[in-house]
């Protein structure tokens, strides 16, 4: 059988900003889609105690009819937030977002970059206690992807966690406390994330991927 993930266990504590590496395919999507329960794990659990907030694949957890403004409140009510906390947070989400010329038209018609601006905006201004992030600064432009990281410092600072994938390494660096090395659906190493880069790069290197 060919398992998408095999025996992984680790902890993360309240407050703790960890990064996950791998190559394409060890299973770091999967992984974040059973910690936001879009996936069930057909052997395990998964213990996870706070409110999530993921942005995981472009598009993920919007309804395409909806607008942009319905899809906030929406996005809101099933994180459990009553209304009132939504409007709080509403218009700092919308500037994050950059999307005011489009907060009345239906998500279907937003770019790939404008889901993820909305996307993000929502995942970290709607106030969660775990902060899941999958590749958020492979789509965007530089700018946007420096508001992202600012963002994610932030809600580390208010004690929030933060479970970070990327394949960029020096944005790990500056985020993340630790890391954790995925390969072929298995945790191959956990440690600081000096080290677990050297040791990512390493097993490139030995597969013949960097040169």
């Amino acid at each position: 059988n060919l398992w998408a993930l095999k025996d992984v266990s680790f902890e993360v504590k309240r407050g703790e900003v960890v990064g996950i590496v791998g190559r394409n395919g060890a299973g770091k999507s999967t992984l974040l889609k059973i910690l936001s329960r879009i996936t069930e794990p057909t052997s395990g659990h998964a213990e996870i105690h706070g409110r999530v907030g993921s942005l995981l694949e472009v598009g993920t957890g919007f309804h395409p009819e909806l607008t942009g403004r319905e899809n906030i409140y929406m996005n809101g009510a099933i994180l459990g937030m009553r209304r009132s906390e939504i409007d709080r947070q509403f218009d700092e989400i919308v500037a994050f977002a950059e999307i005011e010329r489009f907060l009345d038209t239906p998500v279907k018609r937003y770019s790939s970059g404008m889901h993820v601006r909305l996307a993000f905006a929502v995942a970290a201004h709607l106030e969660p206690e775990i902060l899941l992030v999958d590749e958020v600064l492979a789509v965007g432009d530089v700018e946007f992807q420096r508001k992202c990281l600012g963002k994610m410092e932030d809600v580390a600072q208010g004690g929030r966690t933060v479970i970070f994938v990327s394949h960029n390494m020096a944005a790990v660096k500056d985020l993340c406390q630790r890391a954790f090395l995925l390969k072929e659906g298995e945790l191959e190493f956990v440690g600081s994330v000096d080290a677990t880069i050297r040791r990512y790069l390493e097993t490139q290197r030995n597969d013949g991927e960097v040169r």
